[in-house]
């Protein structure tokens, strides 16, 4: 048990379990075996196997009897439609970065972290160097991206300090390598108004990242881009792309009234 569930006592395991079988997929992933549930979340065999029937017969996992695979079920996306028809700054932003995309032939995203990741939630490209990349949903490590070290770097304290200790224990080789970018990031936000990332989660691109100021619905939103290394030094980029981004920002808040 961790820290939560031994301290909160209408803390629900079996609740939380079955949603951490959920979230064994990755990008790229159609099916996993009870085997691979339990490699992956430390669960009991026997455990594993009465979850994944349980979220079978719900429809959150779909089994396949010739191979004995589970898919993720169309339950899923019925719980992820209304929280996206429910932010009200999607449809303000959406217009705005389909420009700046434009503008810079790159990507333009909007995040959220969720637990030790940021995820997207829409996302606005115009070229072919970005067709594969993350696409709504997609989980992104939190020090080596520009958007990941925006929200640390406009957190509240206690709030960095618990991301950043999940990170320590959940994935040591990323906290060891850009634990330091992830600290800069803060000087960096409060001097220019935004933080960077210089091809280090992907070696052909290069990130720029802006908090909103304020919450959304009680949410830190934060918009970044992408542009590719081959259209231009980092220092170029970081010159010509990173400004506009702000700006982006800076309209969004407006049209949401934040300032």
């Amino acid at each position: 048990m961790n820290d939560t569930e031994n301290k909160d006592r209408q803390f629900a395991t079996t609740l939380a379990r079955g949603i951490d079988l959920l979230l064994c997929f990755h990008a790229g992933e159609s099916s996993l075996r009870n085997k691979d549930f339990a490699e992956r979340t430390g669960l009991s065999k026997p455990a594993v196997a009465r979850l994944t029937h349980t979220l079978a017969l719900l429809g959150y996992l779909r089994r396949d009897p010739a191979t004995a695979k589970y898919r993720l079920g169309a339950a899923v996306l019925g719980l992820s439609h209304p929280l996206l028809a429910s932010m009200r700054i999607r449809p303000v932003a959406r217009p705005m970065m389909e420009t700046l995309a434009r503008e810079i032939e790159g990507a333009v995203s909007l995040g959220l972290r969720h637990r030790i990741h940021m995820v997207y939630v829409e996302t606005a490209r115009d070229s072919e160097d970005f067709v594969l990349i993350p696409d709504i949903g997609a989980p992104l490590p939190m020090l080596a991206t520009a958007i990941g070290r925006a929200w640390l770097a406009r957190a509240a304290p206690q709030d960095r300090r618990s991301v950043l200790n999940q990170i320590r224990v959940a994935v040591p080789t990323e906290f060891e390598r850009y634990a330091t970018a992830a600290d800069r990031a803060r000087e960096e936000l409060a001097r220019e108004g935004f933080c960077s990332a210089r091809a280090d989660w992907q070696p052909n691109r290069h990130g720029f990242a802006v908090p909103l100021h304020g919450l959304v619905d009680g949410t830190q939103f934060v918009l970044n881009c992408a542009v590719a290394a081959k259209r231009g030094s980092f220092v170029q980029m970081r010159r010509d792309v990173a400004p506009r981004l702000l700006t982006l920002v800076h309209s969004i808040e407006y049209a949401l009234g934040l300032r």
